[in-house]
Formats: structure tokens, C-alpha cells, sequence
């Protein structure tokens, strides 16, 4: 049975889990769901660009998104990601979705080739919607990621046509007057979800943007505790949110990780560089030195620098010291010792590449 979508709560942007021959892991993919399930979270979204989209074959996709949702039943809701820079393929996917019961599909703006907010509108949404009826659509706009951003309003038209086919947005621009124009012309009706973590409250907050909840990245390590903090929220009561907040914002200011190393040339020349490694990498680091997954990314996503994987190792040390039961769940759902695998130098020393 279809999960009837809805636009608010948390939904957790699932990595997906490879092993180390670079399939997927199966076994480690249902009981990351298992525990996004069993810590409350609205609902999962499976093959997003956290979860290493476009390094999927189409089968992998479809594979992926059985998986969710045969995993997950009537227990909450799957959205799937079936956006592409591919029209057609964005089609295919979608119509895949729509007749395995997924709640409803995202479609992040098309990356790379960068068309208008206008194409995007009538060549890729307005196509799919089209092609594909019956199952909601979500438009993911993300500009630092696709090089494309479709428009306030374009999303106000597409919205409006059809509140139940479009019927929310997940923002991640990062830019709250653009969320601000999006409620002032889609209206009341349309759902804001949060694309970026760190901003998920203040969107939620500003009366004038009135975001409902997150897909979240940082669901995958701690669903319970952001459940918590978005229902709090929801409910007026902003200084437990709050609380929340500072208690997990280690994770939240690591979607993305900067760190200083050094290159050396064959002619023995040393240059300090900084690296930028983007989200899933930061959070794959920290879920395979917390034992929730035992692979890594697929290439050309890769293993961090030594200084990068320290940054996420304090990360999850603060959060263990200051706030030990945000994560003791995911102790006993993939059966760790978070304080054991923390003080293994051996075990992250191995993540760094």
C-alpha cells in the first residue's frame, strides 16, 4: 500500500551503502533503513544525491528504491529521487516509482547542462508531470550543485496549476529572501522543505518562509534526536529545539568539510592546498568509523585527507561527550561501541586516504 507523501517531519536522504568490491551492500542498506524507521523519522528518500545518484546504473536506481520500499512497508513514507539532467530518464525513473507505491519522487534541477528556469519548467517538470501522472511531485532546487536553479516563479506556476501534484519543494539555496519570494508566490499551500541542515530551524522559524521540516543528511547518523528537534519546533517549543540544535550542530556544520594539507611536486616543491569534500563523503567517513556501514563512496568521490577525517572524528567525540544519547541508538541497531571505535586511531586511520 501507498504511504500517502506528506510534506513535513523528517526525511532522511539515505546513503547508499557499498561494499568493498563497490556494490551494493544490501544487508547494510536495509538496517540503516530499519533504524531510520525505528527512530521515528516521516520518511526516507532513497537514491538522492546523498545517496550517490548519479554513479548508479538505472538498475541500481530501480534496485535501490524496491529496496526501501519493500524494507520499509506501510511504516512511513518513501520518496523517491528520480531527478536527472536527462528528461527521459528523469520520465523512466518516475514512472518506475509511481508503480512500485512510492509516496512521491524528487527531482532535483538538471546539473551540468544548466538550462533556464523556464526549460526547467516546461522541458523537464512540466514533462514529467505530464508523462508520469498520479504520484506528487517534489522539485529540488540546489544551484551550488546542479549550476541551475529553477525560479520562484516557475515553482509558483507549477505549484499553483496543481497544489496536489506539486505540492512542496525541498530549498537548498541556502538564500532565505528566495525562500521568502517562494512562499509570497506560491501562497500558503505550498510545503517548504529544508535542504540544507544547518538551516532548517531559522527556516522554520521565519514566519515569513514557514518551512514544515528537512530532507535531512544528518538524519542517517541521528534520526531520533532531529525528529525531535523538527516536532519541537513544529510545536512552538523553541527552546527545546533549540537544545537539540546545539546538542547534534557538530554533524549539522559537516554536510561539507574544509580542511589544509599539503601537495608535493616532483620537483620536491611542498603547497599547502585546501580541500573542500562534499557531502555524502564528510558523513560516509563518520557512519563507516562508527561501524554503520563497512565501504565507502564510489569514485570519483574518495577517502579525505588525515586533517579532514580528524575534523569528523572530533566532530563525533564532542557529541559522544557532550550529548552521549543522541548517539547510543545506533549502538544497539548496527551492535557498536561508539566509545571504543572513538578511541581506535588503527580504525580512522583507514579512512584517510
Amino acid at each position: 500500500m501507498t504511504v500517502p507523501f506528506q510534506p513535513s517531519g523528517v526525511w532522511t536522504a539515505l546513503v547508499t551503502p557499498f561494499d568493498d568490491a563497490g556494490q551494493i551492500d544490501v544487508g547494510r542498506f536495509r538496517r540503516l533503513v530499519e533504524f531510520q524507521v525505528a527512530q521515528g523519522v516521516t520518511g526516507v528518500l532513497p537514491c538522492g544525491t546523498t545517496g550517490e545518484s548519479p554513479t548508479l546504473t538505472w538498475k541500481e536506481h530501480d534496485d535501490i528504491v524496491h529496496l526501501a520500499l519493500e524494507t520499509v512497508g506501510d511504516r512511513c513514507g518513501v520518496l523517491a529521487g528520480t531527478g536527472s539532467n536527462n528528461t527521459a530518464e528523469a520520465i523512466r525513473g518516475t514512472k518506475d516509482a509511481l508503480e512500485t507505491g512510492a509516496s512521491a519522487v524528487l527531482l532535483v534541477d538538471c546539473y551540468y547542462n544548466g538550462p533556464s528556469s523556464l526549460e526547467l519548467r516546461t522541458r523537464y517538470y512540466e514533462q514529467v508531470l505530464e508523462a508520469v501522472p498520479d504520484i506528487p511531485i517534489v522539485p529540488y532546487v540546489i544551484p551550488g550543485r546542479s549550476g541551475c536553479a529553477l525560479g520562484a516563479e516557475d515553482l509558483a506556476l507549477l505549484h499553483q496549476r496543481d497544489p496536489k501534484r506539486v505540492p512542496a519543494v525541498k530549498q537548498a539555496t541556502g538564500d532565505l529572501d528566495r525562500m521568502r519570494y517562494d512562499r509570497d508566490l506560491a501562497g500558503e499551500s505550498l510545503a517548504i522543505l529544508s535542504g540544507d541542515d544547518d538551516l532548517t530551524l531559522a527556516m522554520m522559524a521565519d514566519s515569513h518562509i514557514a518551512a514544515s521540516g528537512v530532507v535531512s543528511v544528518m538524519s542517517n547518523l541521528v534520526p531520533k534526536a532531529l525528529s525531535e528537534m523538527i516536532a519541537a519546533q513544529a510545536a512552538g517549543d523553541v527552546s527545546r529545539a533549540g537544545e537539540i540544535a546545539n546538542q547534534v550542530g557538530p554533524f549539522l556544520k559537516l554536510v561539507g568539510c574544509r580542511a589544509r594539507s599539503t601537495r608535493t611536486l616532483p620537483d620536491g616543491r611542498s603547497i599547502e592546498v585546501e580541500d573542500k569534500f562534499r557531502n555524502p563523503v564528510p558523513l560516509k567517513t563518520m557512519m563507516a568509523g562508527l561501524g554503520m556501514i563497512d565501504g565507502f563512496c564510489r569514485d570519483p568521490l574518495g577517502k579525505m585527507t588525515k586533517p579532514a577525517v580528524e575534523i569528523c572524528r572530533d566532530a563525533v567525540r564532542h557529541v559522544w561527550e557532550t550529548a552521549p544519547e543522541v548517539l547510543r541508538p545506533l549502538e544497539e541497531a548496527f551492535d557498536v561501541n561508539v566509545e571504543a571505535r572513538l578511541a581506535d586511531d588503527g580504525l580512522w586511520s583507514a579512512l584517510t586516504a
